[in-house]
């Protein structure tokens, strides 16, 4: 049903409005001053305001699902509160649905309640849920990816300048997919059931058993990069990389978020090319408990 909505042709129409926004939040956060915290001033801004007017979602609400994505995405949290987190955060996009349902708008929810739901394809209910997916996925894993990409680029000087000065495509595009593959911010949410008996690396595995699939140690594998896998390298060719995952369950958003983030970064490293960290890399914190890696805060300065 999705799919026509985030092909790589519809990610490159969208990336003049990206990089609006994009700049946009560079202004934003020049304007401020230095320090920063690089997540909450440009990494979570970005894909936050790209996802809410993809979706036809007021970016003005995003205090409210930035604070419900966190808790639903929060491992240590009581079943009670997430649970509580989820018929909220359902109640504020049905209420949605149904004004979009009174006054339809030029979004993706408007259109699938036009060509699906009122079809008979989809209830409202199972378009809540799949909006709830898209509103949350959409906008975490990209922003702890630009947060967490700027931090290791910091730590490694030479890979910093080499994309900072660089305007060709290819060498951004190749850039992207190196940071994608070391960071792989999205960890051990990959679960299987084997359907046949087999083998892996010595291992036997048996039909009917559960795996939970580790994309950082696939993307750490020599088998993918026999050349330094623990290094970054962003003259790597990571191409096959499992950060969007593998076969026909990739995620459906990754031509958006690579267009996202070829953008977002290197915007931010010619426009403060005197970007540095604003404390010790000892003092910055990681988002341990959460489904999705990635830093709690990250100051900077210029």
């Amino acid at each position: 049903m999705l799919t026509g909505d985030f092909t790589a042709k519809q990610a490159a129409a969208l990336r003049p409005q990206v990089q609006r926004l994009v700049d946009e939040a560079l202004d934003e956060m020049v304007r401020k001053g230095p320090p920063a915290d690089l997540l909450t001033d440009f990494a979570l801004p970005v894909p936050s305001r790209v996802i809410a007017v993809l979706l036809g979602v007021p970016y003005d609400d995003h205090p409210f699902f930035q604070s419900c994505s966190n808790k639903l995405l929060d491992m240590s949290l009581p079943a009670e509160e997430v649970r509580a987190t989820s018929q909220a955060f359902g109640t504020y996009l049905y209420t949605l649905v149904e004004s979009k349902a009174a006054e339809p708008g030029d979004d993706l929810l408007s259109r699938l309640l036009a060509e699906r739901v009122e079809t008979g394809e989809l209830t409202r209910q199972q378009l809540v849920s799949m909006a709830l997916l898209m509103l949350i996925a959409g906008h975490e894993t990209t922003a702890n990816t630009i947060a967490l990409g700027t931090l290791a680029l910091l730590r490694h000087p030479e890979q910093l300048a080499l994309l900072r000065d660089t305007e060709d495509p290819a060498v951004i595009a190749r850039a992207i997919e190196e940071l994608l593959r070391y960071l792989s911010v999205v960890e051990n949410v990959v679960v299987r059931v084997a359907v046949d008996d087999f083998t892996v690396a010595g291992e036997q595995i048996r039909a009917g058993d559960g795996l939970i699939i580790s994309l950082p140690a696939g993307n750490r594998d020599t088998t993918l990069l026999p050349d330094r896998p623990n290094a970054l390298d962003i003259t790597h060719n990571a191409r096959g990389h499992l950060a969007f995952g593998f076969g026909v369950h990739q995620c459906l958003g990754q031509n958006l978020a690579r267009t996202e983030l070829q953008v977002a970064i290197p915007s931010l490293l010619r426009r403060l090319p005197s970007l540095a960290l604003a404390v010790p890399f000892e003092e910055v914190s990681f988002r341990q408990q959460m489904s999705v890696y990635g830093v709690t805060r990250l100051p900077v300065t210029w």
